[in-house]
């Protein structure tokens, strides 16, 4: 009698123990299983919360943004070498503190790529008739604005803007940058009315309505006439 109830309960331990097992077991088999899913769940989550943010912020990929992008992009990639990289739209910005302040003390101090070496050289040579002003430099200002002027003349540079302009100009050597064909057909829509406003006052002042001008950047998208 004493033996049955021995075997009967080893019995139930065991079963209690496979049972025991069992549950270990799925247990183990559904954590290893979820795991996975639940970090892609969180991924995707954190995903959906951080694109929600950006549209949110005005970020997103929207059509806007993509036209504002694409305008930055432009920009950037207009001025991006302006100050030497070979063949773009642009100017040279201005790179010689003396030009620009004897010459940017009375007037916008241009570019030297919106003229040829021969027009600078007239203009250098006559500076006591400066277009009705008597000029007066030293000596090693003289020649330091010069060797900038004739170095950097637009048949010596290699963008595109400076070589629209001299393919315009032929054999003609003008004084004035408003003489230039190329700048001329470029504002053939300003009429006399606008360039008479206050804060334009004629064609030569490049800066009022370019607002890049003195970043060597002449394209349209920075263009306001004042009005």
């Amino acid at each position: 009698m004493s033996t049955d109830i021995e075997n009967r309960f080893f019995m139930e331990e065991i079963k209690m123990y496979h049972k025991t097992m069992f549950f270990m077991f799925c247990l183990v088999f559904v954590t290893l299983f979820s795991i996975p899913s639940f970090l892609v769940y969180a991924d995707d989550d954190h995903k959906e919360n951080m694109w929600g943010n950006l549209l949110a912020d005005g970020k997103g990929d929207n059509d806007d943004n993509c036209q504002q992008k694409r305008k930055q992009d432009h920009h950037r990639d207009e001025g991006h070498h302006r100050d030497g990289d070979h063949g773009n739209s642009s100017v040279k910005s201005l790179a010689n503190p003396t030009y620009q302040f004897q010459c940017g003390a009375c007037h916008f101090a241009y570019q030297p790529e919106f003229l040829p070496e021969s027009s600078w050289i007239k203009i250098l040579t006559s500076l006591d008739d400066h277009f009705g002003e008597s000029i007066e430099l030293d000596a090693e200002s003289e020649k330091i604005i010069t060797d900038y002027l004739k170095s950097n003349s637009a048949d010596h540079s290699t963008t595109k803007r400076a070589a629209k302009i001299m393919k315009g100009l032929g054999n003609q050597t003008p004084l004035r940058i408003t003489q230039i064909p190329y700048i001329i057909k470029e504002h053939h829509e300003i009429t006399p009315d606008i360039l008479k406003r206050e804060f334009i006052g004629s064609l030569s002042n490049c800066i009022a309505c370019h607002t890049t001008a003195e970043d060597g950047i002449y394209d349209d998208d920075n263009v306001k006439i004042p009005k």
